[in-house]
């Protein structure tokens, strides 16, 4: 097991590349939100683009579209197209996120899976795009060969293995997951766990009480998009952006008190949770 700490972080996160420009730094697509619940989206898509990067489509109900419109400033938001379209618009793109807010019927479920089984493009799936693989686990093993980022956490877990409870050791439920479905495994909470399907595993070692609100997975969703968009190794990109999002959390809680902070103030860190990481430590 790695420990993931500042240092880890510092070597995996690449200088930008001065001639670059937004293509340069992954483009990314968002499928996600439902009507009552349009934080997520705006949350996981503003994530995405405060973790660099260049191109963020954000694909929402047309009944929610106007609200998006409106929240999102940077991330490019529509109504979500016919599959075929949707789909191509995923394969087209460096990483793809679906989940955050997505609510369930069994419409919305139907086109999960059949996006999770045609999806080429690195996937993360999070909150609903969790619960409706967990009703059909055999789905996520069509993935194997192309990387696949689920992001449960304890209740979610559970849902997806059919247990009752995790046990003590963590860490070895999640490297066992990961190993039976060939996916990687962020096991959020306390420490949380990253692991993978060769057996290497990572944990954690920033974040705190404050950031245990609803919204701060849509966070750490968007921001795991937004490096594995940007073409950092999984093994590096996964654990430094769940390391970032708790240190974004640290600095809120470190400013304003566990009690207050809210994921909106973990959002607004993450730059200077990047800037703090790529400080060069002995």
């Amino acid at each position: 097991m790695t420990q993931v700490t500042q240092q880890f972080v510092h070597a995996c996160l690449p200088v930008r590349d001065r001639n670059g420009h937004k293509g340069t730094f992954g483009k990314v697509h968002i499928l996600a939100g439902c009507v009552g619940f349009t934080g997520a989206p705006a949350l996981a898509s503003a994530a995405a683009v405060r973790t660099g990067s260049g191109l963020v489509f954000l694909s929402v109900p047309r009944e929610i579209w106007p609200v998006m419109a409106v929240k999102c400033q940077e991330a490019m938001p529509s109504p979500v197209p016919p599959f075929d379209r949707l789909l191509e618009k995923m394969n087209q793109s460096d990483g793809v996120l679906i989940g955050p807010g997505l609510g369930r019927s069994r419409k919305t479920d139907v086109r999960t899976l059949r996006l999770v089984q045609r999806v080429q493009a690195p996937l993360v799936l999070d909150a609903d795009g969790i619960n409706a693989v967990a009703e059909h686990i055999d789905v996520l093993d069509t993935r194997r060969g192309r990387l696949t980022v689920l992001t449960p956490h304890d209740g979610e877990f559970l849902r997806l293995t059919g247990e009752t409870a995790i046990g003590p050791d963590r860490e070895r439920a999640a490297s066992a997951f990961a190993r039976q479905h060939g996916c990687v495994l962020v096991l959020k909470g306390h420490r949380t766990i990253t692991a993978f399907p060769d057996g290497d595993t990572f944990v954690n070692t920033t974040g705190n009480p404050g950031m245990a609100k609803g919204g701060s997975g849509d966070v750490l969703a968007g921001m795991i998009l937004s490096l594995l968009g940007q073409g950092i190794p999984p093994k590096k990109g996964v654990p430094a952006a769940v390391w970032l999002h708790g240190a974004a959390g640290d600095l809120a809680a470190e400013e304003l008190g566990e009690y207050g902070m809210t994921p909106s103030d973990l959002l607004s860190r993450i730059p200077a949770a990047i800037g703090q990481a790529m400080t060069s430590v002995d």
